[in-house]
């Protein structure tokens, strides 16, 4: 995540301090849900962490995967979305997460 830090004033005297405002790392935005039973939810965040620790999918191309909240992800522009559906959901089936039943939905915000 990038950091961008800046002086800021405060107190009765000025005192100046450092502070930090956290920008996005990745330019795509997308949504991560599941279907289940016709319901439409977005995926826990404790999934999307799993999915994209690298010691666990192994594979490099996901390197650029931030999982930010429940349902939502940034990517980098080389990830294939396809793909990285594909993957997520056989990860998610192979933890348990997914039944047979239900699938994955990922959307470019």
């Amino acid at each position: 995540m990038l950091v961008r830090y800046r002086w800021k004033s405060v107190g009765i005297r000025g005192t100046k301090v450092l502070c930090g405002l956290i920008t996005s790392m990745f330019a795509r935005k997308i949504s991560a849900s599941y279907e289940n039973q016709g319901h439409l939810l977005p995926c826990p965040l404790k999934w999307l962490d799993s999915f994209s620790m690298r010691s666990f999918t192994n594979f490099s191309a996901f390197d650029d995967t931030l999982p930010i909240s429940d349902g939502l992800m940034e990517i980098g522009s080389g990830v294939s979305l396809n793909e990285l559906r594909d993957s997520m959901e056989d990860w998610f089936r192979r933890k348990g997460y997914l039944n047979q039943e239900s699938r994955l939905l990922l959307a470019e915000k």
